[in-house]
């Protein structure tokens, strides 16, 4: 683990430290964990943050880095969000309607099984915290999903904040 040796003084920093008071250096030292770690690590800390009770729920979080991720971004959310739910919990969602479903829906008429990014354009945040909520609800295994997606994308992750981050690399250092 010649990764966890680079960053051997910065992971000490944050292994067993309390969460609640992220450094002000965390985002800094996100940066610097994303550079070296491999993405399975990253994904592992992410999912913490996600699952984490000193952060804002999944889906809100969620809904926040789809409101600052790209079309490409949006799209892979909705998209991965929509195999790990899989079709039927999708289909059950989009038929009972709510907040921003009939978009989705429309989207997904006709046998359509992914979205483009120009149509994650037009997806509201709202309605991709329902699906994200929904789906989560239904097979908690998708914030996994989701976390391995945003591992991908460390520069847009470091908008959820500061706490979120400390608690990612505090998971990351409890590996070694």
């Amino acid at each position: 683990m010649d990764w966890m040796n680079q960053l051997g003084g910065l992971l000490q920093q944050y292994s067993g430290a309390a969460t609640g008071q992220a450094p002000a250096t965390a985002h800094d030292d996100f940066d610097q964990v994303a550079q070296h770690a491999p993405q399975s690590a990253l994904a592992d800390g992410l999912a913490a943050a996600f699952r984490s009770d000193q952060t804002p729920p999944f889906e809100n979080m969620v809904g926040q880095l789809f409101t600052n991720g790209s079309g490409e971004q949006r799209a892979g959310l909705l998209n991965t969000v929509i195999a790990a739910a899989g079709p039927a919990i999708v289909s059950q969602m989009l038929s009972r309607g709510g907040s921003g479903a009939s978009g989705l829906a429309g989207l997904l008429a006709g046998g359509q099984t992914e979205v483009t990014p120009e149509q994650a354009q037009q997806v509201s945040p709202e309605a991709a915290e329902h699906l994200a909520a929904e789906a989560a609800r239904h097979n908690p295994s998708v914030i996994d999903e989701v976390s391995n997606f945003y591992s991908q994308h460390p520069t847009l992750v470091k908008t959820l904040g500061a706490a979120a981050l400390a608690i990612a690399i505090s998971k990351i250092a409890g590996r070694s």
